[in-house]
């Protein structure tokens, strides 16, 4: 069975919603970690910490990222 691809035109919202999907992954286990140790009720506490990071982390994705990429692209040589 062949998976159906998107069309191109949803990569400007795809690819925030990966990269924030994984950074606040890692960030919020990282972050609870450093907090609470390896403790009962670890991963209770960091999913809720992640669930709250993702809320905040893909609008504010959606809106940084095109000034990031006009900061980018005013640093380096075109091609």
């Amino acid at each position: 069975m062949k998976i159906k691809r998107l069309p191109a035109r949803a990569a400007g919202v795809l690819l925030p919603l990966i990269l924030s999907i994984l950074m606040t992954f890692v960030v919020s286990a990282v972050a609870t970690m450093t907090t609470m140790g390896p403790a009962p009720g670890f991963l209770g506490k960091w999913m809720s910490a992640w669930s709250l990071s993702w809320l905040i982390a893909f609008p504010t994705l959606l809106c940084a990222l095109p000034l990031a990429r006009r900061i980018v692209l005013s640093l380096v040589e075109r091609a």
